[in-house]
This record gives C-alpha cells, sequence and structure tokens, in this order.
C-alpha cells in the first residue's frame, strides 16, 4: 500500500514512530541514515575547466595550430594575430557557458528555516534541515511546509500548493485514508508537500520524506539533466565539423600536389596554413554572439527578457508552445462569472444574491487591497463593482454579524448570522450537493438545478447562497439548529478567467504554424473550458488526464501526442515526459510555466519561459526566457524577433561564407594557373576579422521581412545552407575569385610593382558590395532603401576607410606588407569589384522572374 493509503496507525508503524515523537537517540540515527533535509546539488564544473575547454573546438586547433608554425617560420605578426582571435573567441564562449544556473539555489530557498517538532512528547522549535522520517510536526496558517507530510490531525487547513501542481486555489486537506492507489499529486488530500505553505487553518502530521526524497526534491533532480541544444547550435555543430573536415581534405591535397610537383615542403605547408586561415570564419563566432546580444537588447525593451543567448534564435524554430494554465494563460485570480439569482420581496429590505455574498465572507479591504481566501475575494471584488465602497462598508454595518459557523471540509459550508430589523437574518453558502438537503423541501426550483449542472461542466466552481430568517436564535447554535428550513438566494459560478489578449495571441501562433497546448496541474473540465474559450481547443482535439497518461501505453502515446490539445493533473515528471515525447518527433518545444512544478519542463524544453511577476524563482532560474510583463502576447513578439535574427545570422553566414570561399579558390587557383601566391596570411585575417567582420555586425541590424510571420517554423533538420544559399556562396565565390586572379594576372602582366595590393583591395572592395546585396533575399536595394540599416552603411563606410588607411599609411604598409596605389589603380580597383555587387542584384532578378512563372 502507498503512503495516502495508509491508516495513521499503519503509518505510525510503517515509519516506528507515535504520536509522542521519535526519542532523541532515534533521530541522531536517522540523521546519519537519511542525512539532512536539504536538496542536494550535482557537482559544478569549475570555471578553469570551463574556459580551458573553449580551446579544443577542431577549429580553433587549426588556428593554433597556424599560429605556432608561423612563429617558427619567424612571422611573429600574423602568430599574435591569430592567439589574439582565439583568446578572443574562449572569452566569448567563457562567458556564455559561466551564467550558471541557480535553480537548486533558489530550490533550496524554498524550505522553512524552522519547524515546530514533537519529540520524546516534547514540543521544540528546530532547523528544518535536521527534520528526519517519523519526525512529528505541527503546522499553522503562513508556515512553508518543511517535508513530505502525511497529516494525522487537520483544523479547517487549506494549502497553498500552486507552485507545485499548478492550480490556483488553496486546496482543503483531511487526515482519511484515500483508498484509490493511483491518484494525482492535486487529488492527494491527506499528504502536505515541501515547498508548499498553509494558508488556513493548523494541522499535525508525520515526515514522510526529507531532502531529495520529497517531491521538491525529485523535482530537484529533474532539474540536474543537461539542457537541449539550440536549433543554431545543432547547425553550428553540424557546420563546423564539415567545414573541418573540408579544411583539412583541401589542406591535404594541395600539400601533396606541391610536394608531387617538386615544390618546396615548408614553402606549401605555409601555404597549406593559408588555406586554413582563409576557409575558417574567426568572426563568425563573434558575430553571431553579437547578433544574438543585440536581439536579446531588443526584446527586453518588449518585455522579454532572455537569459541565455541561444534562446533568442530558438524562438524562431519553435512549432510547440506547452503552455502552463494558471498564471499563464488565465489571471492566476478567481473572478465571479455567472450569478443566477431569486429576489425575496418578503422582507423590508430585499434580500438578494449581492447582499448574500457580501456579508457572507471573511474578506478585509484596506485602501483597495483584499485579503482573504481567493473564493470570498472574488465574492468581495464583484459585489463591490455593483456598490460602491461606501454602499459596502453601510450594509455591513447596519447588519453586522453576531456568530458564524465556520466552513469545514465535513459540512461543506459556512454560515453566518446578523441583526435584522427585529430579528436575525442566517446566511449559509457552499457547495450545490451540500446545501440542497438543508433547503425547505417545496423550495427547491429546477431553474437552479439546470444552472448548477450548466456552469460545473463548463468548469465554473459553483456556490450556492441559502437564507432564513428568525425572530430568536437557540441556545445551542450548530449546524443541526441553525443550518435548516433554508430558503434559496442564489448561485453563482466562478472560474481563474483566461487573460483577454490570450485568444489573439493563439491565433496569431497558428498562422505563424505554431501548435499551443496547455499542460496543467488543474481539473480536467475547468481546463477544457478555458482551453475552447481561447482557441486551444478544436473540434477533434484529445485532452488527457495525469493518471490517463500515467495508463496509457508508451507507444499509445507516442502515436497521439501530436494530437493531445490539453493535459490536466499532470505530475512534473509527466510534464517532462510530454516535452521529451513531443521532441522525439523532431518538434521543437517551448514551455511555458510559473510554478515549481513547472522547472523540469522548462529545462528540458527548446526554450523555457518563466512568468516574470507571478513565476517562482525555480522556474525562472530554470527558464531561458523571462516574461517580464506575464503577457502571453510578448511570445509573439520573441518570435518574430527570433525569426528576424535568425534571418540575420543566415545573411551572415552566407555572407563569411562567401567570402572565405573565394579567399580559398583565390589562393588554390593561383599556383594552378602558374600565378604567384596572391594574399599573405595577415590579408586574409584583415579581410576576416575588419572587412567581414564590420558589415557582418551590423548585418544583425537588418529589418524583419515583410513576411517572416505567415511562414511556417523552420524545419527540424533545415541546414544554414537551405534555400539556394550553398549555390550563391559557391558561384559568387568563384566570380569574386575569378575577378581577383584576374586583377593578378593583369596587373602582373603589365609590370605593376603593386599587384598584391590591388589584389587585396579588389578582394575587400568585392566583399563589401556583396554585403550590400544580400541585405533582402528577393528586394533590390534601390527598392528596399540604401538608409534603411544606417548601422551597415556606416560598417560599409568605415571598411573602406580603413582599408584606404592599410594602402596609404606608411605604418600599416609595414604591418600589413602593403603599398601605395595610384588613383587609377585605386579606380580600377573598385571598378573591377562593382562586378559582384551588380552580379548579385541579377540573381534577385531571376529568382523573382522564376517565382512568378511558378505561380502562373
Amino acid at each position: 500500500m502507498k503512503n495516502h493509503q495508509l491508516t495513521i496507525n499503519q503509518t505510525f508503524t510503517k515509519l516506528k514512530s507515535g504520536s509522542s515523537g521519535l526519542p532523541l537517540d532515534e533521530v541522531t540515527r536517522r540523521q546519519l541514515q537519511y542525512g539532512k533535509n536539504e536538496i542536494q546539488e550535482k557537482k559544478k564544473v569549475s570555471p578553469w575547466q570551463i574556459f580551458i575547454r573553449q580551446f579544443f573546438d577542431f577549429m580553433i586547433l587549426i588556428l593554433i595550430l597556424a599560429a605556432v608554425i608561423s612563429g617558427y617560420l619567424g612571422d611573429i605578426t600574423d602568430t599574435v594575430i591569430i592567439i589574439i582571435i582565439v583568446f578572443l573567441n574562449a572569452i566569448i564562449g567563457f562567458y556564455q557557458e559561466y551564467k550558471a544556473e541557480k535553480a537548486m539555489d533558489a530550490l533550496k530557498k524554498l524550505s522553512a528555516l524552522h519547524s515546530v517538532v514533537i519529540r520524546e512528547n516534547s514540543v521544540s522549535d528546530i532547523s528544518s534541515i535536521e527534520l528526519v522520517p517519523g519526525d512529528i510536526v505541527l503546522l499553522e496558517t503562513g508556515n512553508a511546509i518543511p517535508a513530505d507530510i502525511r497529516l494525522i490531525e487537520t483544523y479547517n487547513l487549506k494549502i497553498d500548493e500552486s507552485t507545485l501542481t499548478g492550480e490556483s486555489l488553496p486546496v482543503e486537506k483531511t487526515s482519511k485514508p484515500i483508498e484509490k492507489e493511483e491518484v494525482s499529486i492535486g487529488d492527494l488530500f491527506n499528504l502536505a508537500f515541501k515547498g508548499t505553505t498553509v494558508t488556513q487553518g493548523r494541522a499535525k502530521g508525520i515526515v514522510l520524506a526529507t531532502g531529495s526524497q520529497t517531491e521538491l526534491g525529485r523535482i530537484a533532480s529533474l532539474l540536474q539533466m543537461g539542457e537541449s541544444k539550440t536549433p543554431l547550435q545543432l547547425r553550428m555543430t553540424d557546420f563546423s565539423k564539415k567545414l573541418s573536415y573540408i579544411i583539412l581534405g583541401i589542406c591535404l591535397i594541395l600539400f601533396l600536389a606541391g610536394w608531387l610537383r617538386g615544390e618546396d615542403p615548408l614553402s606549401m605547408l605555409m601555404l597549406s596554413i593559408s588555406l586554413a586561415v582563409a576557409a575558417i570564419p574567426e568572426a563568425l563566432p563573434a558575430l553571431i554572439t553579437i547578433a544574438l546580444a543585440s536581439g536579446s537588447a531588443r526584446m527586453v525593451r518588449k518585455n522579454a527578457l532572455i537569459r541565455k543567448l541561444p534562446a533568442v534564435e530558438t524562438l524562431g524554430s519553435v512549432n510547440y508552445i506547452c503552455s502552463d494554465k494558471t498564471g499563464t494563460l488565465t489571471m492566476n485570480k478567481m473572478t465571479v462569472i455567472e450569478t443566477y439569482a431569486k429576489i425575496d420581496e418578503n422582507f423590508d429590505e430585499t434580500l438578494n444574491l449581492q447582499l448574500a455574498m457580501l456579508l457572507n465572507n471573511d474578506v478585509m479591504i484596506q485602501d483597495n487591497i483584499y485579503t482573504g481566501d481567493p473564493t470570498e475575494i472574488a465574492l468581495a471584488e464583484y459585489v463591490n463593482i455593483k456598490n460602491t465602497p461606501d454602499e459596502y462598508d453601510h450594509k455591513r454595518q447596519k447588519f453586522p454579524r453576531i456568530e458564524e459557523l465556520p466552513f469545514d471540509s465535513e459540512r461543506k459550508c459556512m454560515s453566518t448570522i446578523h441583526r435584522w430589523h427585529k430579528g436575525y437574518l442566517v446566511i449559509t453558502k457552499g457547495a450545490p450537493e451540500s446545501i440542497e438537503p438543508l433547503l425547505e423541501k417545496n423550495k427547491i426550483n429546477k431553474d437552479w438545478k439546470n444552472k448548477v449542472n450548466e456552469w460545473s461542466s463548463m468548469g465554473l466552481r459553483v456556490l450556492l447562497f441559502a437564507y432564513k430568517y428568525v425572530d430568536k436564535l437557540p441556545q445551542d447554535i450548530q449546524p443541526s439548529t441553525i443550518e435548516t428550513g433554508l430558503r434559496f438566494a442564489g448561485v453563482t459560478g466562478m472560474m481563474d478567467p483566461a487573460r483577454e489578449e490570450v485568444k489573439e495571441m493563439i491565433a496569431e501562433c497558428k498562422s505563424a504554424g505554431i501548435k499551443t497546448i496547455m499542460i496543467t496541474g488543474d481539473h480536467q473540465s475547468t481546463a477544457i473550458s478555458i482551453a475552447r474559450t481561447i482557441g486551444i481547443w478544436e473540434e477533434d482535439s484529445i485532452s488527457v488526464t495525469g493518471p490517463e497518461l500515467k495508463a496509457l501505453k508508451s507507444d499509445d502515446f507516442k502515436r497521439d501526442v501530436e494530437k493531445i490539445a490539453v493535459y490536466a493533473r499532470v505530475s512534473p515528471e509527466q510534464k517532462l515526459s510530454i516535452v521529451k515525447a513531443l521532441q522525439a518527433k523532431n518538434n521543437f518545444i517551448a514551455m511555458t510555466g510559473d510554478g515549481v512544478n513547472d522547472a523540469p519542463a522548462l529545462k528540458a524544453a527548446n526554450i523555457g519561459i518563466a512568468m516574470g511577476l507571478t513565476g517562482t524563482d525555480v522556474s525562472k532560474e530554470a527558464a531561458d526566457m523571462i516574461l517580464l510583463d506575464d503577457n502571453f502576447a510578448t511570445i509573439v513578439k520573441a518570435v518574430k524577433e527570433g525569426r528576424r535574427i535568425f534571418d540575420n545570422i543566415r545573411k551572415f553566414v552566407k555572407y563569411i561564407m562567401t567570402c572565405n570561399g573565394a579567399e580559398i579558390w583565390t589562393i588554390m587557383l593561383a599556383p594552378l594557373i602558374g600565378l604567384p601566391i596572391p594574399l599573405l596570411p595577415i590579408h586574409i585575417l584583415w579581410i576576416n576579422l575588419v572587412t567581414d567582420g564590420l558589415p557582418g555586425i551590423a548585418l544583425a541590424s537588418e529589418k524583419a521581412e515583410p513576411d517572416i510571420m505567415s511562414r511556417p517554423p523552420r524545419k527540424f533538420d533545415e541546414s544554414l545552407f537551405a534555400e539556394g544559399i550553398g549555390l550563391h556562396i559557391v558561384w559568387v565565390g568563384l566570380l569574386m575569385a575569378g575577378i581577383t586572379l584576374s586583377t593578378q594576372a593583369w596587373a602582373i602582366g603589365n609590370g605593376l610593382a603593386h599587384w598584391q595590393t590591388m589584389v587585396f583591395t579588389v578582394l575587400a572592395f568585392s566583399q563589401l558590395g556583396h554585403v550590400l546585396a544580400i541585405r533582402s533575399e528577393r528586394t533590390f536595394l534601390y527598392k528596399q532603401g540604401i538608409f534603411t540599416n544606417l548601422p551597415l552603411i556606416g560598417a560599409v563606410v568605415l571598411t573602406v576607410l580603413l582599408q584606404l588607411t592599410v594602402i596609404y599609411l606608411p605604418y600599416a604598409n609595414q604591418l600589413l606588407k602593403t603599398q601605395p596605389l595610384t588613383l587609377i589603380e585605386l579606380l580600377s580597383c573598385i571598378g573591377l569589384s562593382a562586378i559582384v555587387f551588380h552580379a548579385v542584384e541579377f540573381e534577385k532578378y531571376l529568382k523573382s522572374r522564376k517565382s512568378k512563372l511558378t505561380a502562373k
């Protein structure tokens, strides 16, 4: 039998304890056996380990080898520049990884600092970390539950479990055994869980589990798992591997070909190094980091705080949003939605439902702040909307409460007694099934019963109000003497309503190819009702509860997982399994949530999104992104920004790889056609860092394409080189190399001493023409507007000035081994470079014509 099925005596027997508590020597023994009542953390990687592993990327190792060989051959300048690049890359990588996860610290904060326990029949106040299984703990209003506890005595006990289960209302607790074996956490009414809070009443309980063995501890262990890689990380890993193999292959072929031709092995080794340096996009990691960081800054202005930079781009790949209900799709605030009232005109002052709601609650209102039970606050707020604050106070003073019968879990109702002119007014509220037997038999109306059934099916929480007028009160005021012969006053239906903007947001997600599903710890009927209201629920939608999910065969679940729209009464482990099942079908998942119960799924999802206002520290630390306004519509803005960022990343991958390709073709083809090596390693590094780097960074500021939110999400296995980018890199790279080598051949043929500087300049300026042309995939530059991306125009102008400085400044001539060009030579370089710009613009014309023909 499970703990919730055991009687109190059976629980005592199982834990070898009793109502008088554990002996002190037994406490000491169990502390050694079970350890301290705290969450255990896995061993953390040291900062030095994080920093050192930045140098073990394959492309970084090639650069380090190039630096060592350059230094050995006496080219100290190249060595220093390469080492600086390597260290900058390592610092950026270290910064990203060293954002240490603090979810474990946040979980620890949820533990109560002190607990009141009974040991050896004596009450004492101890540190909660000293608790052991078998300890007897006393609880009262305001206490944080220090461990997982089997309740053995309860007195009007209610516990807020929203952070653990997602249920918005405090849960009524009891000490009675539960017969069913398989019960969801939210229905374990005789257990109290570590990290939840007592909102009402008091209790005594026996500790079942401490530390990592609690439900909270299990969540902590789920948070120890590794995180999912983002689409960009997956694509860049794949890209790096392929590029590394290509670089090694090309360098080896070039070295062997030269060696077999009888070339000097040392010269061929240096040429191979030059080729490796040309092929490796040194600026790419920095460019991607800058693009993500600038996107992150823009998103903060839109109330989305990014905790982990790669998450910015991940948003653009998301095709499923797994959303928690409470506080995310809903307002996390009980609200009266429906009322049905009967007016009784037999009294001097009409007794109606509003007056009953006004008088029969324990809510305190001060400075327009309501305190009390969430259900009663909803009633008081509803009445206050219908009355001015002065009227509200006047009626409570006019009919003062003189006696009450508080709510208890047995009766499931509450009664208050008020002065009413020359007699007394009794008002009772509670669950309809509890109040109906108390009504006058001939006064039961079918209309309100129909309302109760209708509202219950909609997932509303229904309360029935009844009343009676008496001249005198009985001497013994008890439920049996007061709660009889009541008249029907009305019924109310309340729920935690959906946020106003959510329906529109979900519709927009659908148009962007993103499906939203609800995962909640709340009841199924309530969840389906909300889902139907906001557009998640459709005609063919499926709903599954936690116990049903547990009973479902793995193959059946995998088959249906993409059809299920609502999951209700699920556990933290099940939320995690839902995310993983969707990921197994090549979906990219965004998981939103605000509670401790959401943290494992937030961490496992491709992007976890926590609520900034209502979210727990645990959920925030486990998430990749935090909504500062808890506004679900902010996610749509973030998705749009993510798509824009990925578009821009693709643009500068296209730009950099085309430029690097041009450098590779230039160095490879020159010896094959009988020309000397056209560029030195220092020239290539300059182009890669300055000519590629500055405009590449500015590409991150490019505005979103007009159709960005009408496209479907990117496919799971879509390459960075999809949609013709790979072909573009090859043909434009060959064109640049052809123009560069033609310049070299012409200059050498005409005996120009400055031929290497001309080659260097033509290649640099060709790349600037290229970056201006690829700002849009489809729109010509003159239509797009030259000045719609001022940072890019500024970067191009600055790069031109830097290139002119390299050409004409004597110190730069020595450092980069360049020579001043004549005006004719410079203008020739600019004219030849312009060919690339016009060729890429012409490519857009061909694409546009092809798409029109396809449409016809």
